[in-house]
Formats: C-alpha cells, structure tokens, sequence
C-alpha cells in the first residue's frame, strides 16, 4: 500500500441572506471522489501560500466570487484514494461572506443552490464532513439556553 500522502485545505462556508452557497461535483473533475455530491467551496492550500490566500483564490477558481472571511467555524478531515494513492486531507472552515451572487462554475463543479441551511441536510447529498460543517453553523447561531439564576 502507498503512503498516505498528507494535505491541509481551507472551505468556505459563505452565507448570503440565510442561504449558503453549495456546489456539486462534476464528472470532469480530474481527481473527483465525490461525483455527483454537493460541497463547500475551498481546496488544498499549495506549499508556502497564506490559508487566507488559499481560501480565497480556490473560491474564486470554483465560483467567481470574491469572499470576506470570517471566524473558523469546524475543523474536519476526509481520507480519500487520489488516483489509487490514499490521502489525508484535514480542512479549517470558515464562515464567509460574498462580496456578490454572479456565481461562475469551474469545471470542477455542475451545479450550485443557495441552500436553506435548515433543510439542505435533507435535500442535497452530502460528501463528509461539510454536512456536519453546515450542522455547526446552525449550532453556532441558535440563541444561547436560558440560565436559571438561584
């Protein structure tokens, strides 16, 4: 078996008036394990970039959109076969805005939904781990439970 070959990656969570953008994975992407499944935007951090130039520039080559980026939000890995080679990838996840809507696909991608984050569990197949990424999101706005005072 070949050795496991480690990658750090940053997704965005962007959200824009209660929706989250989502992206499906298409057919034409090279190193595709996912096909047909919906995902967060974002990718590998490439040797000696900045994570805040990484995150960037993988939204912008996935959909057009410039972001501002916000608090972290879930930290999680996924342990796919590249090409036959078994991968690593653990990814930091960061709430975000768009800095607009005009979502340009690359070919990576074959479609996308601005998804109500309280159903898109139930509506879109989920590649592991942005399901839960979106489950933290909502957890992380839910108001705080009242306290008893005594």
């Amino acid at each position: 078996m070949s050795e496991i070959i480690q990658r750090v990656a940053t997704k965005a969570l962007i959200v824009n008036d209660g929706q989250v953008l989502i992206l499906r994975e298409a057919n034409t992407y090279e190193e595709g394990t996912n096909i047909g499944r919906y995902g967060l935007p974002g990718g590998r951090v490439k040797p000696g970039e900045a994570w805040e130039d990484a995150l960037k520039r993988e939204v912008r080559e996935e959909t057009g959109l410039d972001i501002e980026i916000g608090q972290p939000l879930y930290v999680g890995e996924w342990r796919p076969i590249i090409k036959g080679v078994p991968h690593q990838i653990v990814a930091i996840f960061f709430r975000c805005k768009a800095l607009g809507t005009d979502v340009r696909l690359s070919d990576e991608h074959d479609d996308y939904q601005w998804a109500d984050p309280t159903t898109a569990a139930e509506q879109y197949d989920f590649m592991p781990p942005d399901d839960l990424v979106i489950t933290a999101h909502l957890a992380a706005h839910q108001p705080a439970p009242e306290t008893i005072n005594r």
